[in-house]
């Protein structure tokens, strides 16, 4: 299956926040369906992403990202942090979800209202209605960061879906089956695009190609995704 990349109007003054209703999500091309269960709504939270951009960093002040390690000791090449009452962490230990920061003990930050809105809103215009996540896992991609193929299965319960918003520089978004050796889409993301998977294409793997040098207005050599969950 071939999907159209999407190319999108970016303009706003840095640190400025839009109030009116054109910020809202859910501009852009109408969604797509990659896989039964699975959307990419190009462009849905373009409106929003300036307000997301300050929230992030706010985030950041309270919860630094960093490189993980995974169980067998690998350094991760993306740089993570959480936002509200579960945070997906991994260590020595294992792969899991927590309610503090293992390196501050304190609290996660608070999932701010925009984050949780732009979810909702996202996940309701792929038909996954009253999907209200607690948990937001955040990615940043330096160049050459990549995601090797896996599926989400640490939150317990899998009747609720994914929602995964772009920002910043483009990628090359892995939707693979059911079994890591099956033939993944290759989809071009670019900043603002959400990717909803749900249902059926639930446990789909998924991953990101090594992210390809460039500077975005807004957050320069990086790429940051928000990953929404709902953790049982």
């Amino acid at each position: 299956m071939s999907v159209t990349p999407v190319q999108l109007p970016f303009a706003w003054a840095s640190g400025s926040i839009d109030p009116t209703p054109s910020a809202a999500p859910g501009a852009g091309a109408p969604p797509r369906e990659l896989v039964p269960g699975a959307w990419v709504l190009p462009a849905f939270a373009t409106g929003v992403a300036p307000v997301l951009v300050e929230e992030l960093e706010r985030v950041f002040a309270a919860a630094p990202l960093r490189h993980m390690t995974t169980p067998g000791g690998h350094r991760m090449s993306v740089a993570m942090s959480n936002c509200g009452p579960l945070g997906w962490v991994t260590d020595r230990a294992g792969y899991r979800y927590t309610a503090r920061d293992p390196e501050s003990d304190r609290p996660w930050p608070v999932l701010p209202a925009r984050f949780r809105e732009l979810a909702t809103a996202a996940a309701a215009r792929a038909g996954y209605e009253a999907f209200h996540p607690n948990a937001c896992l955040i990615n940043e991609y330096a160049p050459g960061a990549r995601m090797t193929l896996h599926q989400d299965r640490n939150e317990g319960d899998f009747t609720a879906p994914i929602v995964s918003v772009s920002l910043g520089l483009p990628a090359t978004f892995l939707f693979g089956g059911l079994e890591r050796s099956d033939r993944p889409l290759r989809l071009s993301l670019e900043h603002g695009d959400v990717v909803v998977w749900g249902g059926p294409a639930r446990l789909r793997f998924h991953g990101i190609l090594p992210l390809r040098d460039g500077e975005h207005p807004a957050l320069g050599r990086r790429r940051v995704n928000l990953t929404f969950r709902l953790v049982r």
